[in-house]
């Protein structure tokens, strides 16, 4: 899929979000990417590329104090290629860029990674 496309469909999965949390989407920029960093799958110790679908780096709403403003705006990634090399179709990918976002922002409002994968059903290998 090119580029344009898959942004297409990362707007599209954002803007699909209930009115409440895209109100509450304050200080974020969203990117794609075809891959993460070295540094990126280091931190989140992660050895395949092709594993890791998205990434929160930011300070999560319910970490945030009164002293909070003049930051860098949080920032989430979708990594395309790795979502492109799980997925079968065009649908399937609009499926896990669904997903992917979902997830993203749940961090940012600060759901930790093992809540996000009993909720989702993923076991412990899975990242």
């Amino acid at each position: 899929m090119d580029r344009e496309r898959f942004e297409q469909l990362v707007i599209k999965a954002i803007e699909s979000l209930p009115d409440e949390f895209l109100e509450l989407l304050d200080n974020v920029d969203v990117v794609v990417e075809d891959y993460p960093t070295a540094e990126q799958l280091e931190i989140e110790e992660v050895e395949d590329e092709t594993l890791l679908l998205g990434l929160y780096e930011g300070i999560p709403q319910t970490m945030r104090s009164s002293f909070y403003g003049m930051v860098v705006p949080d920032k989430i990634t979708i990594f395309q290629k790795a979502i492109e090399a799980m997925a079968s179709s065009d649908d399937e990918i609009e499926e896990q860029i669904n997903k992917t976002i979902r997830h993203e922002i749940a961090h940012h409002f600060g759901s930790s990674e093992e809540t996000l994968r009993e909720i989702e059903g993923y076991d412990e290998e899975f990242q």
